[in-house]
């Protein structure tokens, strides 16, 4: 268990945002974490204020990160920040990360991790000579159930995978919302800020990881479509992939920004030789197992299932079964075992196996190269493109 608080700064995020106040709800939520400082915008004034409105203190107000960085290296040990997490949009990832890794602070960052696969590959080596730790923010496989999902694939319950379906359906920029004052629809419809792709980047990239996470297998190769359906619109709204695994699995990917009514439906169904699993994100707390030779299951997230289900779920569990445990639950998960994780590293103890299960650099590597890989696929006349990484 951690011997003191971890000392969090946080770059971006402030009044304006909407994911800034979900990580600092999540990092708040075990007691394992302080926000200390923060460069919470690159407007000036919105900084000071957002920074005065979560009681920071007023020499730990920064208004852009190189000043934040350089000022929190230079706090004695005992009250510069542990780690910054970077919640700014996907072209602002990549400095932020590599200037706090140089001065020794481990890193939390959104996804996709950075703007570009080299960028990636360089944060990895980076990580690498330094020995920090970083956080990718893959919220969904924070979910118990998703956890449970991923065992008993690993244990091989369902035998083989053969098939994997996911999709990842939203309907909230069926309008050109871009150009009427949203601003969460500004940038990630713009690739010079949002990337090569727009749709699969935003939600694509988290339904390929979950497919990853559960079913232990990589995608080796895929066939991609991409459509901009709404005129006007300068990156893709909307998509299919097919897709190949390892140990000759394949599946379906689709993900949608202008399915009309839907709002972040994420769902998966993974197939193998003796069963099947599907776990659904707008019911969270369900995952439904169907065999071959017996009745269907239901699987229900709950502190008190600890005789059924695995150390992986039931350690992502915070209430017993009926009470609902959601998204912030999730994302506190992936916080408590980084936050966990960091702590026995500090005082030189071996972190449990469960601690240890939260998305990293290689998922962010895995993102990148599936929003290069996809965009290379639908600029293709061939019918399959080789994943390179």
């Amino acid at each position: 268990m951690a011997h003191r608080k971890l000392r969090m700064g946080m770059i971006g995020g402030g009044k304006d945002a909407f994911i800034g106040a979900i990580h600092r709800i999540a990092a708040n939520m075990d007691g394992q974490i302080e926000l200390v400082c923060g460069a919470l915008s690159i407007n000036k004034e919105i900084a000071i204020d957002s920074g005065h409105m979560l009681f920071l203190p007023e020499d730990r107000i920064y208004t852009n990160f190189e000043e934040m960085i350089a000022a929190e290296s230079k706090q004695p040990a005992d009250k510069r920040m542990d780690f910054v997490t970077i919640v700014t949009p996907n072209f602002a990832h990549f400095a932020p990360a590599m200037l706090a890794l140089d001065n020794g602070f481990n890193v939390v960052i959104e996804k996709p991790i950075t703007f570009t696969l080299d960028e990636a590959k360089q944060l990895k080596k980076k990580l690498a000579d330094t020995g920090l730790m970083l956080l990718l923010t893959h919220t969904y496989s924070g979910y118990p159930m998703v956890k449970e999902a991923k065992q008993m694939v690993k244990n091989g319950a369902l035998g083989k995978v053969r098939k994997i379906y996911v999709e990842y359906l939203q309907g909230w920029l069926s309008k050109l919302s871009e150009r009427e004052g949203n601003a969460q629809a500004a940038w990630r419809t713009d690739p010079s800020k949002s990337g090569k792709s727009g749709c699969m980047g935003d939600i694509g990239t988290h339904a390929a990881h979950l497919a990853e996470y559960i079913s232990g297998l990589k995608i080796t190769q895929l066939n991609c479509s991409l459509n901009t359906v709404v005129d006007g619109r300068m990156l893709d709204d909307d998509g299919a992939i097919l897709l190949r695994f390892e140990d000759k699995a394949t599946g379906v990917l689709m993900a949608s920004q202008v399915a009309v009514g839907e709002e972040n439906a994420l769902k998966i169904r993974v197939y193998g030789e003796n069963g099947s699993l599907e776990w659904a994100q707008q019911e969270p707390n369900t995952l439904t197992v169907k065999w071959s030779d017996k009745p269907a299951q239901t699987f229900r997230a709950g502190s008190n299932y600890g005789d059924r289900e695995s150390t992986f779920a039931t350690h992502n569990c915070r209430t017993p079964g009926g009470h609902p445990e959601g998204y912030l639950e999730a994302f506190g998960n992936l916080y408590r075992n980084f936050a966990l994780t960091l702590s026995a590293k500090i005082n030189n103890e071996e972190p449990k196996p469960e601690w240890l299960d939260f998305p990293g650099i290689e998922d962010g590597i895995r993102g990148m190269a599936f929003i290069e890989n996809l965009v290379n696929s639908n600029k293709s006349n061939e019918k399959w493109t080789d994943y390179v990484i």
